[in-house]
């Protein structure tokens, strides 16, 4: 149970304080008396005030067992206050970190991707790069002017799931989100495999703890973001910066080196030498090259996502966060993609002897292998594995949008202690371990899948706004409708092509995801359209034939359990019906004293002693025959309600409680599972001190 206190800080003026005793929140709606203390007056100028008049620096102060900070406040921090969201909420420069480590670290593995099929075409296949980059950039385009006018149309957040539901239908914004969920959740699994994978290739005697490496990551990631969304954002600041620096300085020197050597420059460190062609070239060949390609675009769709993180005004902050993050990706993208065909860098085969990815080879080139190369690979290393940052973002707030909806648990829909949906969190992080243990660490083959998701919401959300302009209309409208369904046509042929050119290489399990968890969002919210309909009550409150309830006791022997319960029971009802079940192990026979220590008592305080009814149970069976006894007087008394309370131990301490059997508790599960409407369940709990 909580406990407040105010501490007084010594010297302190005392006019205005007095000695009292109040009531402060506790646990499941509990309160406490906690006094003789001091309490402030008011609070004073400039102060927030709080439930109850007590000053904030007061309210916030809670005690667990008597200690000024519980082992989660260490931990998590401070419990945070509803109105105190503003305060938590974040501007572009922490939004970057927050919301585009994933967009930003997939130009690292995206033109990769590209060049590792083009590889059968030898140093052909780095000039097919320019083309297929620039495609990649213009889709970049098209897809961040769609997502502008999306933040500044629905501001409330919500992204390709809000805009396809409200102009599309519930179905397509749930196929969006579908996408978008299976986006992030690959995206994790993903992200930091690639981080381990990374660090293992420079550290090769840590790839015995590959996957509890990458377990690590997850762990850390998980735990920053249940810190809060501005802790998570300026926890990441540090290593985003320092990457986009880094590699920003080396495409920066690269391009300088290549127009002064006359597009040739000479490379510090030699990149290993391309293979000659074993293959011509096809329009299948630069398909599958593009579609691979296209994983540089995910992650730019969480910003939309995410619009609430963002202080006021957010769709402000958000539009300026989204034009950074894919202004830093088209520059990454570009400059990698020329310094790659200047310094004659290609793709080495992953998993073989001699493998070096293609940003290490290029960083050497331009720099060689000194301390700023070890810099920014090390950047490079922490950015891949934190990219999973930008799903811990819009995950639980897609969740969060969907709960409200009822099409997932109500529960995704609530803030933690942090202000943030922790079960979001929680869900994420827990899909994420099963895929990296599943895999081992080792997640390569989900890579087919990672685009798919990201180029549907793309898809679907454009076309949502295509319809959201031709209903609105208004100034501009045409213009937005134009630049809304070029985006929707490309994004949607660029999703054809990467569902047939990866269709054998794992994409076809996306198409048997997609309609499982559509079917499960539907009976989810079938069930709460159910819930709905049968609690809900338009007649007014039904105040005929108010009858007292018969109680049922059920004790196992007297104590101060048993005391309580019959207290109480007395003062709500005139029939209490006390059972014990006595079976072979049984201590004492109620009988033997209950007209000394429950019938005399009675009787001399006018009331009418409870019942008593000992039921021997050889076979040592003890619900059973309870329910039994409650089914035998609901029978009696059809038009009365049967009120059983239950006594209960409550433990000072959790671990007291694997000392005893916890009957209770199975019997109030049995009762609230079996019961029926007319069978009300009461806990009168008795606290142990020790």
């Amino acid at each position: 149970m909580l406990q407040c206190y105010l501490s007084i800080t010594p010297g302190a003026d005392p006019v205005g304080l007095r000695e009292q005793c109040y009531t402060v929140p506790g646990f499941f709606g509990m309160q406490r008396c906690i006094g003789p203390h001091k309490k402030q007056a008011g609070p004073r100028a400039g102060q927030r005030p709080t439930p109850g008049g007590f000053p904030l620096a007061f309210y916030a102060q809670y005690v667990r067992g008597g200690h000024a900070m519980s082992v989660a406040d260490r931990l998590f921090g401070r419990r945070l206050a509803t109105y105190e969201e503003e305060e938590q909420r974040v501007g572009p420069l922490a939004g970057i970190p927050l919301l585009g480590l994933d967009a930003l670290s997939s130009s690292a593995y995206g033109p990769e991707a590209a060049l590792t099929l083009l590889l059968p075409l030898g140093a052909l296949g780095v000039r097919y790069m320019l083309p297929i980059t620039t495609v990649i950039v213009g889709l970049l385009l098209l897809i961040y002017l769609s997502y502008r006018q999306t933040i500044a149309a629905y501001p409330s957040g919500g992204g390709s799931y809000t805009v396809a539901k409200e102009n599309l239908g519930t179905r397509a914004g749930l196929i969006a989100a579908v996408a978008l969920m299976l986006d992030y959740i690959l995206n994790v699994a993903v992200g930091i495999s690639a981080g381990g994978g990374a660090l293992v290739s420079a550290l090769p005697q840590l790839q015995p703890y590959t996957l509890p490496l990458c377990l690590a990551v997850l762990a850390l990631i998980t735990f920053v973001n249940l810190r809060g969304v501005r802790e998570s954002g300026l926890a990441f600041m540090l290593p985003t910066y320092l990457f986009i620096g880094c590699i920003l300085m080396v495409l920066a020197i690269g391009v300088v080196k290549t127009l002064l050597g006359a597009g040739h420059p000479a490379p510090v460190v030699a990149p290993p030498a391309l293979p000659p062609a074993t293959t011509a070239v096809s329009m299948w060949l630069l398909l599958r090259a593009f579609a691979n390609g296209c994983t540089a675009m995910t992650g730019v769709e969480a910003v939309s996502n995410g619009v609430s993180a963002f202080r006021s005004p957010a769709a402000v902050q958000a539009r300026r966060t989204l034009t950074a993050i894919v202004g830093i990706l088209i520059v990454l993208l570009a400059g990698i993609t020329f310094l790659a065909r200047a310094y004659g860098i290609g793709a080495t085969t992953p998993g073989r002897t001699g493998y070096e990815s293609v940003l290490s080879q290029l960083v050497a080139a331009v720099v060689g292998r000194s301390f700023f190369y070890y810099l920014t690979i090390g950047a490079l290393l922490v950015v891949l594995a934190l990219s999973a940052n930008t799903s811990f973002a819009g995950f639980p707030r897609l969740c969060q949008v969907i709960a409200r909806d009822d099409f997932l648990p109500n529960a995704f829909a609530h803030r933690g202690r942090r202000l943030v949906f922790s079960l979001g969190i929680y869900a994420l992080a827990g899909c994420a371990a099963v895929l990296l243990i599943a895999f081992g660490g080792i997640t390569d083959r989900l890579i087919p899948l990672f685009a798919v998701g990201a180029l549907l919401a793309f898809t679907v959300s454009q076309a949502g706004m295509v319809a959201h302009w031709w209903r609105t209309g208004g100034r501009h409208a045409r213009r937005h409708l134009l630049v809304n369904g070029i985006g929707a046509a490309a994004t949607g042929l660029t999703l054809a092509v990467v569902l047939v050119a990866k269709f054998t290489e794992g994409a076809w399990i996306t198409l048997l995801l997609i309609p499982t968890l559509l079917v499960i969002f539907s009976r989810v919210h079938r069930h709460y359209a159910h819930v709905d309909r049968e609690i809900a009550c338009v007649e007014p409150l039904n105040l005929i034939d108010l009858r007292k309830p018969i109680v049922v006791v059920p004790i196992r022997g007297w104590d101060m359990p048993a005391h309580k319960a019959l207290r109480f029971a007395l003062k709500l009802s005139a029939d209490v019906y006390a059972v014990q079940i006595r079976t072979d192990e049984s201590g004492e026979d109620l009988r033997d004293r209950w007209a000394e220590f429950v019938e005399a008592p009675a009787h001399a305080a006018g009331l009418a002693p409870p019942h008593l009814d000992v039921i021997p149970s050889p076979y040592r069976r003890l619900f059973s025959l309870l329910f039994d006894y409650i089914g035998r007087l609901k029978k009696e008394h059809p038009d009365r309600q049967i009120a059983v309370i239950v006594p209960e131990l409550v433990e000072h301490r959790w671990y007291h409680y694997l000392l005893h059997n916890q009957r209770a508790q199975v019997l109030k599960t049995l009762l609230m599972l079996h019961g029926g409407q007319r069978v009300v369940v009461i806990n009168v709990p008795w606290y142990l001190t020790a």
